[in-house]
């Protein structure tokens, strides 16, 4: 090879690594403003934030938030250039920011590091079903305002009229009128003492011989099935579960920060 040759392919090289110099920094970013870089690590951060918050990011997301990272540094450059950065009010409201983003990474950081393990989910899993095992009763019912109308009802149905019908025509509850009196499966502590115990006390098929007063008027109460509590398969509920750990935990750290902390302020709550 000749120096004449080497020195045009040195040349060659020059030249080709000068024009990708300029590309490789360009990957880097998203565009130049004013030249000025737009680094694409903002934009990177912005999705993020959208991910954080549980927004699918699209192609259309990702072109929005690229426009916006732009428009961020237009803004910025004229807000720098009228002298906006010295204000008392944008200085406050920067450290206000800066306290925010510290603390939402040191929470994200704090969560990551304590995650809900399986077994602690399944725990509360095993608690709750606990608490919530026994009968379960699925009634209808007619409500009215007056004890005398009740009784005039009650009378109807053993006569013969249609329980259903008669809560479609006459109840007061809207929730349930609609559906002949229908209440579907619930335990007896889910409703008022009086109107659970007097339907607890019923047989399968019975109605209540009297009225049954509550605080919402006079009752007419009859017991359609019983069965065992249904309760949803752990990992139905896993991940509501692992969330709710997950908050019970943050919350304290954060009182134990709040109690360690060296100060004279009394907080309210």
């Amino acid at each position: 090879m000749t120096r004449k040759s080497f020195a045009a392919r040195a040349t060659a090289v020059a030249v080709t690594s000068a024009l990708l110099l300029p590309l490789a920094a360009l990957a880097q970013n998203i565009a130049i403003v004013n030249g000025k870089a737009v680094p694409k690590a903002r934009l990177d951060t912005l999705l993020e934030q959208a991910k954080r918050a549980g927004q699918e990011v699209t192609p259309e997301i990702q072109a929005r938030a690229k426009d916006e990272v732009v428009r961020r540094e237009i803004f910025a450059q004229e807000a720098e250039r009228r002298g906006v950065a010295q204000s008392v009010e944008y200085k406050s409201q920067m450290e206000l920011a800066r306290q925010s983003i510290l603390i939402r990474e040191l929470f994200e950081d704090y969560k990551k590091k304590n995650p809900v393990t399986d077994a602690e989910a399944k725990a509360e899993y095993d608690k709750f079903k606990a608490q919530n095992t026994g009968t379960e009763y699925r009634a209808r019912h007619i409500l009215v305002e007056q004890e005398e109308e009740a009784k005039a009802l009650i009378a109807q149905i053993k006569g013969g009229a249609s329980f259903e019908e008669l809560a479609k025509a006459k109840s007061k509850d809207p929730g349930s009128g609609q559906n002949g009196g229908d209440l579907d499966f619930a335990k007896p502590e889910s409703y008022v003492p009086e109107f659970g115990k007097a339907m607890s006390s019923l047989k399968k098929g019975e109605m209540t011989e009297t009225p049954v007063k509550t605080q919402f008027g006079w009752h007419i109460i009859r017991l359609e099935d019983t069965r065992q509590a249904q309760f949803p398969e752990f990992d139905a509920v896993k991940a509501q579960i692992q969330q709710h750990l997950a908050q019970q935990k943050l919350v304290k750290f954060q009182t134990d920060l709040s109690k360690g902390a060296k100060t004279d302020y009394k907080f309210a709550q």
